[in-house]
């Protein structure tokens, strides 16, 4: 019987913090919000998180209503989205990246399917 294959174990780097040391705040604040996987907490008025697609539709300063005519999803589900009724599935989710990412092409193909 051939032996069981054992993992390699993780690397265990010590982090460098000398480059971090050198930045400014402002610097490291910068840094921070230019990663997509590190954006700060958004608190709506009763103090509840932001959800995603809120965020999304906010940014390209459109209407429920008018997000969900121009991405084709239904405005009951968006507003479902929106108060944390549910929750994208993961397609949506994977849907929702795209709009972020490409908003006006992800219109102009849409359109063009119309």
């Amino acid at each position: 019987m051939k032996d069981a294959v054992t993992p390699k174990k993780a690397d265990k780097r010590e982090t460098d913090w000398s480059e971090f040391d050198a930045m400014t705040e402002a610097e490291r604040t910068a840094a921070a919000l230019s990663d997509p996987d590190a954006q700060p907490l958004t608190l709506d008025r009763r103090g509840k998180p932001r959800t995603r697609v809120f965020i999304v539709r906010r940014a390209l300063g459109l209407s429920q209503e008018a997000f969900a005519e121009r991405y084709k999803i239904p405005v009951g589900t968006l507003r479902d989205w929106e108060q944390g009724r549910s929750e994208p599935d993961l397609a949506a989710r994977a849907y929702l990246i795209v709009i972020a990412k490409h908003p006006d092409m992800v219109a102009q193909a849409l359109a063009a399917a119309a």
